[in-house]
């Protein structure tokens, strides 16, 4: 079976082989796109309650053995110390040289057994580690639901909803049969949903009261039923989120969903990993979109500082993969902060204009998100000088405006307006994108979350820290 090292000899270079990636449209797989439309559903969780089906885009990875804490301890950057049952924590593991790697929501059901949520990168990377390392743990590895399942049935290990917004309480009572534990952020808990006892995360993507309930996914159509009914019973407008607004909440929230992995460089055990992936795997078939272009794939990695994670690295771990780096970024200071960039009205307004227009029009964006890449790096200028990347981007209904998150330079302030270029050079091959010219659209840099309700109401985490 080809590697990703095999894949990356046919080409010049790492970024050249992912421009051109031949994936097609990023795909949030089974849920429908819409079961209202996607402007109800984003005003859902402002205004009422709305309902997510998270069981389908997310790979799922269970960590268990008796070396299982030192594990996962030694290949992310969190502190352990105070990881207790029925937590949960934002895992974050980097590469030796400390570019991110990606992201995972980590929960702790035993002393010695974990469950994993999140995109393939952290999946992938932990599966080659336990190997690599030779640790006493076991892994499973559930994978997310085919982009296109053509039909055919799709069982995973759990199912998993949220359910959040200003209402959410009335039907999490309704659900319980009374009031619920009170369950303080990022803690589990038990709750009743009709005859099942779930597992209940304390969460809000966009800043709203939630809770994130899984259990087993052969009980995922009793569960979906005793929702709606006690949302009805409790007189609240539930409104089921489809996969098209789904992925813009984020927008709201401060969250950069899909960094590029940092692994297409460095030696040792980066080396052996890229020869343990498959050409066929994430890393090596995703794409980066946008409009800035490198001939070196490192201008597009991100480090924990940069993404306003670096609060919660376990400094006082002996040692773990990446802390010899990280303590280099810390003493140097981290060159660059996450912002929230919020695009101009007239410059989206005569991008979708041109598409009504005869020649060659610029760069359509896609309503409510141009989810056309895996990885999105779009220049941010300032006076002709690149001074940040835009990395994900959509509409929000709730804001009445294009909003992307990214990094900037330190100089940048908020309230600065800059230039995103938007659309690419023409010379992709990727399918997902169609012959366009570039756009310059004025943004103006923004604090992050960008929604009042997420800046106010969120407990202290990587969403109101300020990059140090």
């Amino acid at each position: 079976m080809p590697s990703l090292n095999d894949a990356m000899k046919a080409w010049n270079n790492p970024v050249e082989m992912l421009r051109n990636s031949q994936a097609g449209m990023y795909v949030y797989p089974v849920v429908t796109p819409e079961f209202q439309n996607w402007r109800n559903e984003q005003a859902a969780w402002r205004e009422t309650a709305v309902l997510f089906d998270q069981s389908h885009h997310m790979d799922e990875v269970i960590v268990e053995g008796p070396q299982a804490t030192e594990f996962l301890s030694h290949h992310g950057i969190n502190s352990f110390s105070n990881f207790d049952l029925n937590r949960a924590k934002h895992f974050v593991p980097v590469t030796p040289n400390g570019h991110v790697i990606g992201d995972h929501i980590i929960f702790r059901e035993r002393e010695d057994k974990y469950i994993l949520v999140g995109r393939a990168p952290t999946s992938n990377w932990l599966m080659f580690a336990a190997a690599w390392g030779k640790w006493n743990v076991r892994l499973r590895h559930d994978p997310r639901s085919p982009s296109r399942p053509e039909g055919e049935r799709v069982i995973r290990e759990h199912y998993r909803y949220q359910i959040q917004g200003p209402d959410a309480p009335k039907i999490f009572e309704k659900m319980n049969g009374g009031p619920i534990p009170d369950i303080k952020f990022f803690h589990v808990d038990q709750i009743n949903v009709g005859s099942k006892k779930v597992q209940a995360l304390r969460h809000g993507m966009s800043g709203a009261p939630g809770l994130e309930i899984w259990g087993p996914y052969k009980d995922k159509d009793y569960i979906h039923s005793v929702i709606l009914e006690s949302a009805r019973e409790a007189g609240v407008n539930l409104v089921q989120c489809g996969s098209r607004a789904y992925s813009t909440n984020t927008l709201e929230s401060g969250w950069i969903p899909s960094p590029l992995p940092g692994i297409y460089t460095g030696d040792g055990m980066l080396a052996d990993y890229r020869d343990w992936l498959g050409a066929d795997m994430y890393e090596a078939a995703g794409a980066i979109g946008g409009s800035f272009v490198s001939d070196n794939i490192e201008d597009y990695y991100v480090n924990p500082f940069e993404l306003g994670y670096n609060f919660y690295i376990g400094w006082k771990k002996d040692d773990f993969i990446g802390k010899a780096a990280l303590e280099k970024i810390k003493s140097e200071g981290a060159t660059r902060k996450k912002v929230t960039f919020e695009w101009n009205r007239d410059d989206v307004l005569k991008v979708i204009a041109s598409g009504f227009e005869e020649g060659l029009p610029y760069k359509w964006i896609d309503f409510p998100q141009p989810n056309y890449a895996s990885s999105s790096a779009d220049m941010v200028m300032r006076d002709g000088q690149k001074v940040g990347m835009s990395m994900f981007n959509g509409y929000s209904w709730n804001e009445r405006c294009m909003l992307s998150l990214g990094v900037v330079n330190n100089d940048v302030e908020v309230g600065d307006v800059l230039t995103l270029i938007w659309g690419e050079p023409d010379d992709t091959a990727k399918t997902s994108t169609e012959k366009h010219k570039q756009a310059e659209i004025r943004v103006r840099v923004a604090p992050t979350p960008y929604a009042k309700e997420a800046r106010e109401t969120y407990a202290d985490s990587w969403r109101t820290k300020a990059a140090q």
